[in-house]
């Protein structure tokens, strides 16, 4: 598909790599939906956008599904027509799964909300709003559609990040369930799984624990937000690819 045809929401696109996707495809001229919790950020990007495409914002929270619904519908009506997703919404509340002092010996736990607020926002809400999304373009008969799920690495399991790999995991396996089950309505699904990537997210991550993968990168640098936008957008573009995940970390092992 070229990237021009594309009527398409991102989600988390008020900052880091959802609004450089944004920007990158309303330069080449698609129309985009863009959808976050932090209204400020959306105005900043409203403000910053260029090219012959059209960007269209709204506040949403994809772990609120009644907002997910309505915001599918939105973006429909404000585009005329809906045939992408880039479901790229994440939150960290890194943690181990539980911890003991070394000095006093005190046991702490991640905590239910802990947990929640990451499976609530990185899978239960990428879930619907794919959900919601995939049913529009079946409703409406659009063919061809794309879904682009945004993974990580840390799905292969990462210290501290009990619930940020299990959701990551899973939005990896259902990609590959998406593709199998809405390939005959012309919906293609793919997953991109960045590694250590410079975002207002990974830089609140804890110092040392930043630091220490930064270490372990083989191809010795921090990856940027265009790096990953180069997967998406072969994701986009290429009509043969679907089910699968491409890990685009700089070599990293976690």
């Amino acid at each position: 598909m070229e990237l021009s045809t594309f009527k398409i929401i991102v989600t988390g696109g008020a900052q880091g790599m959802g609004a450089h996707f944004a920007k990158r495809l309303v330069e080449a001229g698609a129309q985009v939906a863009v959808g976050d919790v932090k209204e400020d950020g959306l105005a900043t990007l409203a403000a910053s956008v260029t090219g012959p495409g059209k960007l269209h914002t709204r506040k949403l929270n994809v772990a609120d599904e009644s907002e997910v619904v309505d915001f599918v519908q939105w973006a429909h009506e404000a585009m005329g027509g809906l045939n992408g997703l880039i479901n790229n919404a994440g939150i960290l509340r890194d943690g181990l799964l539980v911890k003991k002092d070394r000095e006093t010996g005190a046991i702490t736990k991640m905590s239910r909300d802990q947990w929640n607020a990451v499976i609530d926002v990185n899978l239960t809400g990428a879930t619907m709003i794919a959900r919601e999304v995939i049913a529009k373009m079946m409703e409406t008969n659009t063919r061809p559609g794309v879904i682009v799920n945004m993974s990580s690495i840390a799905r292969y399991g990462n210290r501290g990040q009990s619930n940020y790999s299990a959701a990551k995991a899973a939005l990896a396996a259902n990609t590959l369930t998406w593709a199998r089950e809405f390939g005959t309505y012309g919906i293609r699904v793919g997953a991109i799984a960045p590694g250590m990537i410079e975002t207002p997210m990974t830089q609140g991550m804890n110092p040392k624990a930043r630091d220490a993968l930064v270490e372990k990168v083989p191809a010795g640098r921090v990856g940027v937000p265009e790096d990953i936008w180069q997967g998406v957008r072969f994701v986009l573009e290429c009509d043969y690819f679907t089910g699968r995940t491409i890990d685009i970390d700089g070599g990293l092992s976690m």
